[in-house]
C-alpha cells in the first residue's frame, strides 16, 4: 500500500459546513445539517461546523459539544470541567455539580429562541497550534498529532491557508481498512 498523505483522505474545505462568526447558532446548526445531505453516504457525518471571519479565513469550530454547552449558560461558570474527571473526581461528585449549579433545568425551552440569539463568535472554539497538519503530511504524522493532542480533527493548510480538515473517523476508516485488507 502507497503512503498516504493528508490530501489523500481530507475533507476538502468547500465540501465542509461554514459559517460567519456573526451567524446565529441557529444558523449553524441549518448548516451543519446542509452540510450532511450533501455528503457522501459513504463517509461518517460531519461533527462541527467551521467559522470564517470578514475575510474569510477560517478562524475556529463549533462542535457538536460547544452547541450542547451553548444551551446551558452556567457551564462557562465551570470553565474546564472536563478535566475534573481526569484528575480523578467521581461520577457522584460530577453529579453534585450538576445539582448544585442547577445544570440545565430548563435547556430545552424556548431553543429556537435561544439559538437564534446566540452567536457562533461567542461560543466558537479557537483551533491550537498543535491542531493544524499540512496537506503534504504523511497520514502517519497525522495520526501521531491526533493522538497525542487528543484532538477529533486537525485544519489542513497549503502555504498557510486552511484548505480542508481531517477528520478522526476518516483516519480511523483508513486504519481499518489497512488492518482487514
Amino acid at each position: 500500500m502507497a503512503m498516504k498523505i493528508v490530501k489523500d483522505i481530507m475533507v476538502k474545505l468547500s465540501d465542509y459546513p461554514t459559517v460567519s462568526k456573526e451567524a446565529t447558532l441557529k444558523e449553524a446548526v441549518e448548516a451543519l445539517e446542509e452540510a450532511q445531505k450533501k455528503l457522501d453516504p459513504t463517509r461518517y457525518q460531519h461533527r462541527a461546523i467551521l467559522v470564517y471571519d470578514e475575510n474569510k479565513k477560517i478562524v475556529g469550530k463549533v462542535s457538536q459539544l460547544d452547541v450542547l454547552k451553548a444551551l446551558e449558560p452556567k457551564y462557562e461558570q465551570m470553565k474546564d470541567s472536563r478535566s475534573l474527571t481526569r484528575f480523578g473526581f467521581s461520577h457522584e461528585f460530577m453529579k453534585s455539580l450538576f445539582n448544585q449549579y442547577n445544570l440545565l433545568d430548563k435547556p430545552l425551552d424556548d431553543i429556537g429562541k435561544k439559538t437564534g440569539k446566540l452567536k457562533v463568535k461567542d461560543i466558537m472554539y479557537t483551533p491550537s497550534d498543535g491542531e493544524f497538519v499540512e496537506e503534504t503530511a504523511t497520514l502517519n504524522e497525522a495520526i501521531h498529532q491526533l493522538v497525542m493532542g487528543h484532538h477529533q480533527s486537525l485544519l489542513v493548510t497549503r502555504e498557510g491557508d486552511i484548505v480542508g480538515i481531517l477528520r478522526q473517523t476518516d483516519v480511523f476508516k483508513e486504519v481499518h481498512e489497512a488492518i482487514v485488507s
